[in-house]
C-alpha cells in the first residue's frame, strides 16, 4: 500500500474550504456535509500514516478504531458524533419526515459543524506531526 496521508490531508483541507464557501453562499446543508467529509478524510490521513486500512464513513467509528493505537480526546469524539449526523440527512429529501435538507439546516448549525471539523482536522494534523 502506498502511503498517501498528505493527499488525504490535502483533500480534508479542501473539503473544509468548500464547507466555508457553502456557508457564505447559504448552502447550509452542503456546508454541514462538507464539514463531515473534511473530518473523515483527516482521520483517514492518520490511518494512512500508520499503514492501516480505514473503512467506513463514520468519523466517530474511525476515531474509536484509532484509540487502539493513539490517545483520542473525548471532546474530539463528541464532535465526531455531531458531524456524523450530517452524513446522510444533509443530502436526501426522504431522510427527514418533512421538508428538504435545504430547509432543515441553519447557518448556526453549519458554523458549529465547521468549527468541529476544524478542531478534528487540526487534531489530526497534530497527530500526524508526532507519528
Amino acid at each position: 500500500m502506498v502511503e498517501r496521508s498528505r493527499d488525504w490531508l490535502d483533500q480534508a483541507d479542501r473539503d473544509l474550504e468548500h464547507a466555508k464557501s457553502d456557508l457564505k453562499s447559504g448552502f447550509y446543508e452542503w456546508a454541514c456535509f462538507s464539514a463531515q467529509q473534511s473530518a473523515k478524510k483527516a482521520v483517514k490521513a492518520v490511518f494512512q500514516k500508520l499503514g492501516a486500512e480505514a473503512w467506513g464513513h463514520s468519523v466517530y467509528d474511525l476515531l474509536v478504531s484509532l484509540r487502539e493505537k493513539l490517545n483520542i480526546e473525548e471532546r474530539v469524539l463528541e464532535y465526531a458524533l455531531e458531524l456524523d449526523k450530517a452524513y446522510i440527512p444533509t443530502r436526501y429529501p426522504n431522510a427527514h419526515p418533512s421538508l428538504s435538507p435545504r430547509r432543515r439546516y441553519t447557518k448556526n448549525e453549519a458554523e458549529r459543524l465547521i468549527g468541529y471539523a476544524e478542531v478534528i482536522l487540526n487534531y489530526c494534523k497534530d497527530l500526524l506531526s508526532k507519528i
